[in-house]
């Protein structure tokens, strides 16, 4: 189990990212959470996946953390924290 903090860093509504966060751990084996507030959403889950971060209603400032447990969890972590970072999402 491998589990990664981040805080928001942006005003987006978290449409984009919600989306990019569920399509991003689709590929990998390893299931992958986000958690917020005392909530965790399996990410792999597509469509209710996005309609529940959404929910959450994730404002800047806002701690996020995602939790991957499998065979290639050290991968789906890296390469969703790249991405998200990328996009100024989180630091």
């Amino acid at each position: 189990m491998i589990k990664k903090q981040f805080i928001v860093n942006k005003e987006t509504g978290f449409a984009r990212p919600a989306i990019l966060l569920v399509s991003l751990a689709h590929p990998f084996a390893s299931d992958i959470f986000l958690e917020c507030r005392g909530k965790r959403i399996n990410l792999k889950h597509s469509p209710k996946s996005i309609m529940d971060i959404m929910d959450l209603e994730i404002k800047p400032g806002t701690e996020i953390y995602l939790k991957a447990i499998g065979a290639d969890e050290v991968q789906a972590i890296e390469m969703i924290k790249d991405s998200l970072i990328k996009n100024d999402y989180v630091q």
